[in-house]
């Protein structure tokens, strides 16, 4: 039995979907918000031997980087930050406890705003964008996806070290 063609509209709408999926969940790794969840307050700054980043960087940079990534898919005149200084905190821990839960938010309001340009669907997947080398919004959708799930990696392997990763 032969599959009815799908229409580029269909499979359009269907990578939307997974895209949003891939941004939203996650099927092959834990997501950040598990990654983080029950983080005593006294780890979020702590550097273990041998390793350049505290789990307090690596939230700040996801949240950088997350927000340069949606700034540039939707505006042309933006300018990226200067490479690296831009893009990692030299502070090890969060000032309090508000600047951690800032960054937090700000993780998933910038994420939510990606997933509005991925759902819009005036809004070619493939075209490259005027600005920049070739990206379009296909492209940075799965580098916002590669980059979190590395670094939500790392952010385990950081409680791992410092005894704080539950099972």
């Amino acid at each position: 039995m032969t599959q009815p063609h799908k229409s580029a509209t269909d499979t359009n709408t269907i990578l939307r979907n997974q895209l949003i999926t891939l941004l939203q969940k996650s099927d092959a790794h834990q997501p950040l918000d598990a990654a983080i969840k029950n983080l005593p307050a006294n780890l979020r700054g702590v550097k273990p031997e041998n390793l350049p980043y505290s789990i307090w960087q690596l939230i700040d940079h996801i949240r950088v980087v997350q927000w340069d990534i949606l700034e540039f898919s939707r505006n042309a005149d933006y300018q990226s930050p200067p490479w690296p200084e831009g893009y990692w905190t030299k502070q090890v821990e969060p000032s309090d406890n508000s600047a951690w839960q800032q960054a937090l938010d700000q993780i998933q309001q910038d994420r939510d705003a990606f997933i509005a340009l991925l759902a819009d669907p005036q809004r070619d997947l493939f075209q490259p964008f005027a600005h920049g080398d070739g990206q379009n919004l296909l492209r940075e959708a799965l580098l916002i996806a590669d980059h979190t799930a590395y670094h939500v990696g790392e952010i385990i392997i950081i409680r791992r070290l410092l005894n704080a990763w539950p099972g």
